[in-house]
């Protein structure tokens, strides 16, 4: 008896001891609370659960070694960009409304304001790889790619050929690929790179010793450099299953946004490019003029201004999450939002409430048909609330809607790869871009109402109804929005 007393206080002392850590290393109090509560009530497994997934990796400097490489490039970039990003914003191409979210990334970001770039709208993937296929053909320097989800199939081979075809012209190539993601490349096709004379890393390599700490912190980027002055962004991956023009039978339609950009605003992209690649690479890069070309005596077809911004584990501030915040105060007319992944937690649900109740529109489209249930019901929780206050929810039954966009006002366009959850805002290795131009904004906009004509809107009387077992489990799953 002595020995099981003596080992129930043990276990007391060491279940206050890992409270007091979560509620010492947790910012969230949501969050804390739910560790807390599968703590008490799940013995153990709770425990190892936080361990594994719940640290604060952010504050207790992970990636350490990796923000002491990116400091030097980000005084390089800096120093080059900053006079550029200061004349930008006094031309008044943006709107002062924006004056705030500007300074907060350049700030907080240290991502620069940029002008004199052709953007082109990318819908789906039957727009964006042809488009990427004959930039990549035209590669004369360098090619850079880093992404989420790259597999072996028709779509990823197109790509390989490609990039080993311009290396063995003399062009350097370098594929970045996440370990977790993308883990169902083997070993064949890395090497089949690797002899065609493509360079190769996968990012944050998952071993079994740290599988979980490895599995929660990934790098959910898409980017693409070519040359440092071509570049793609968005939320399409390199897969067949993001093209509506490949396997048409029971293929269930996939719509997505992307971005090719031409001009400044890639030099952002590429000091991202390079920072995680000196992360995960032995082979380390150099700021240089070639990976940073001068651009200004170059004249683009257009002028539109855009601003990058970026975070991960390796930022200081969730700053993606912070810049939405402050896009959705700056709104004075509309926010249309596209999500695949709905978990806006409770401070973004206080800013759309404070927006509609101030008399903005807004409008959200959300998957009708997800590719997970549970996130579903969790982002299904959240609905009431914002119905409750008159914003407008639409679920799209035409296929799956993968886009992570956002339209503010007819002058501001946000695409990129973070999603609106927990898990893009806290935890990946995200960038978005804030594009700055009543063109780009109207043809997202437009893309939205085409959406919107695909998806069913929610009736606010019928879904405030619905039976209560239902309303209770999409709360009760609600609670683990923080894990999910």
């Amino acid at each position: 008896m002595n020995w099981l007393l003596l080992g129930q206080i043990v276990y007391i002392i060491f279940i206050i001891f890992v409270i007091l850590r979560v509620i010492f290393d947790t910012r969230s109090s949501v969050k804390a609370l739910a560790y807390i509560l599968f703590i008490i009530f799940v013995p153990i497994i709770g425990v190892i659960f936080y361990f594994s997934f719940g640290i604060n990796y952010r504050k207790r400097k992970l990636y350490t070694k990796k923000i002491i490489k990116d400091e030097q490039l980000r005084q390089n970039l800096r120093g080059r960009m900053n006079a550029y990003s200061q004349r930008v914003s006094d031309s008044g191409l943006v709107p002062k409304e924006y004056d705030k979210l500007i300074a907060y990334i350049r700030g907080a970001g240290s991502s620069p304001l940029t002008a004199n770039n052709t953007v082109k709208l990318l819908i789906n993937g039957e727009e964006k790889f042809p488009e990427l296929l004959k930039a990549l053909e035209k590669a004369t320097s360098h090619i850079h790619i880093e992404y989420y989800i790259f597999e072996d199939d028709i779509t990823g081979n197109s790509v390989a050929d490609v990039l080993i075809k311009k290396a063995k012209e003399g062009v350097q190539v370098r594929f970045m690929y996440d370990d977790f993601g993308s883990h169902g490349l083997g070993q064949k096709f890395i090497k089949k790179l690797q002899d065609g004379g493509v360079q190769t890393a996968p990012f944050y390599k998952i071993i079994w010793y740290a599988f979980a700490n490895r599995l929660n912190y990934r790098n959910h980027r898409k980017i693409i450099v070519i040359d440092g002055e071509v570049g793609f962004i968005g939320g399409i991956n390199m897969s067949d299953r993001y093209r509506n023009d490949l396997n048409t039978e029971n293929h269930l339609y996939w719509r997505d946004t992307h971005l090719m950009l031409i001009g400044r605003a890639t030099a952002y992209l590429q000091y991202l490019f390079i920072g995680d690649w000196n992360f995960c690479s032995p082979t380390q890069l150099e700021y240089n003029d070639t990976y940073f070309p001068d651009q200004s005596k170059q004249i683009s077809m257009k002028n539109e201004v855009v601003q990058m911004v970026a975070s991960g584990p390796d930022s200081v501030q969730p700053v993606i999450f912070y810049s939405i915040l402050q896009a959705i105060s700056s709104a004075k007319e509309s926010i249309y939002i596209t999500s695949p992944y709905f978990i806006p937690g409770e401070s973004l649900m206080d800013a759309l409430i404070i927006a509609v109740q101030s008399g903005v529109r807004v409008k959200i489209i959300v998957p009708g048909i997800s590719d997970s249930r549970m996130v579903n019901a969790a982002a299904s929780a959240y609905y009431t609330e914002l119905l409750q206050f008159g914003a407008e929810i639409y679920q799209y039954t035409k296929g799956f809607v993968h886009a992570k966009t956002m339209v503010i006002d007819d002058n501001l366009a946000i695409i990129g790869s973070a999603n609106m959850d927990y898990r893009s805002f806290d935890l990946n290795f995200e960038v978005n871009a804030m594009v700055y131009s009543t063109e780009i904004a109207k043809q997202l906009t437009d893309a939205f109402k085409n959406d919107l004509e695909g998806s069913v809107k929610i009736n606010p009387n019928l879904w405030l109804n619905r039976p209560k077992i239902a309303q209770l489990l999409e709360k009760i799953v609600r609670l683990l929005s923080p894990f999910l």
